[in-house]
Order: structure tokens, then sequence, then C-alpha cells
């Protein structure tokens, strides 16, 4: 018996460690609508195993219930956040001028269409302040700050949600 426990904590921590910035359950299952609104770990982890456990979050996606859609698409920004993390001074660089390897790395890696890249290009050069506010700033700001940029623009709005 106490090695069921041991385990059972051990497959817990992870998970709940995971959960601390962001919203890692999703939008929709029974968890997830029971703890709508609510921050944290606890929440989160509370929501994941209710979404889990119940089948609620997999029964929602297929038969478009239980606040889930059939259309949705799956993304993660964890990608951009680690080519962002890796580049922030090339990056910075070519969007001071508007083009360059990295951005137009950037622009691919969130599928911007080619039709759009100048557009996108001048964009960053236009927000650069926004999306590079300080020095010291973060990748996860940048990230926030860079989908925020796209999503205000009309035309770029599309790829705000490949960020």
């Amino acid at each position: 018996m106490k090695k069921i426990i041991i385990t059972a904590v051990l497959c817990v921590i992870p998970a709940i460690a995971f959960a601390g910035n962001q919203n890692n359950v999703g939008t929709c299952g029974w968890g997830s609508k029971a703890m709508e609104g609510k921050s944290g770990v606890m929440p989160q982890a509370f929501a994941a195993t209710t979404n889990g456990t119940s089948g609620s979050q997999t029964f929602g996606i297929s038969s478009g219930t239980s606040g889930c859609t059939q259309d949705g698409t799956v993304t993660s920004t964890w990608k951009t956040a680690m080519f962002i993390d890796g580049n922030k001074e090339r990056l910075a660089r070519d969007m001071s001028i508007g083009n360059g390897e990295t951005l137009d790395s950037l622009a691919h890696l969130i599928g911007v269409r080619d039709e759009d890249r100048a557009k996108f290009n001048r964009t960053m050069q236009e927000n650069l302040s926004r999306i590079f506010p300080s020095e010291n700033v973060s990748t996860d700001q940048i990230v926030v700050a860079l989908k925020d940029v796209l999503a205000s623009d009309r035309e770029l709005a599309q790829y705000a949600a490949s960020v």
C-alpha cells in the first residue's frame, strides 16, 4: 500500500509543477468548467484530474459538449518560446531594421505566408518597443507581446494563435 501511495504522489507532483503559470488544462470538460476563472496550481491540478478521470474532456471533444468544440486546432507555444529564448538579441536587431534571417525564421515558425511577410516585418519594426520594452525582458513577456501585436492587427491577427 505504501508503494501505491508513493507512486501516486510521484505521478501528481510533475503535473502540479507544470501547472504553474498558464492554463495547462484546456477550456473544456467538467473540470475546466468547474474551475473556470480560478488560477493557480491546485485549480489546474483539480481540473486536469477531473477531466482525465471522468473522460469528460475526451467525450466533450468527440461530441461537441461540455464547452468543447470539434473545430479546434491543437497549438503549442513552446517552439516559439524556445526559438525566441535562443535568439533574443538577433531577433531584436532584425526587428529594429525590419528584416533579417532571424525575423524570417520567426515568421516561418509561426506560419506567416509569403504574401504577408512584408506586413509582418513592418509591424514587428513598428512595435519593437512594445515587444522588447527593456533589455532584460523575459521570453514569456516577448511571446505575450508578440501575440498581442499580431492580434491587434487586422491583417495579421490570424497568426496570433500560432505564437
